[in-house]
């Protein structure tokens, strides 16, 4: 993901902090939300719930699959197992 797409907001305990230390931390907290938000970490956290064919889906390749397409039907569901 493009850094200048990410819209942050940030709040520091401290008052003033030069621009460098704050580029620095919105540099580090990017990093964590890129490798929170890969695919492969989301498969492992999620699990699908289809209402309209009562399952639990908890294949890999199946959760994949659905978080490319675009919208999800209806009655299906993105449950996170957390």
């Amino acid at each position: 993901m493009n850094k200048t797409n990410r819209d942050l907001l940030v709040l520091f305990k401290q008052e003033l902090l030069s621009p460098q230390a704050i580029e620095e931390t919105v540099d580090w907290l990017h990093e964590i939300l890129q490798t929170t938000e890969r695919l492969n970490n989301l498969v492992i956290a999620h699990e699908i719930l289809d209402l309209n064919k009562y399952k639990v889906i908890h294949n890999p390749l199946a959760l994949r699959n659905t978080l490319r397409k675009a919208p999800l039907k209806p009655f299906i569901f993105l449950n996170c197992k957390n």
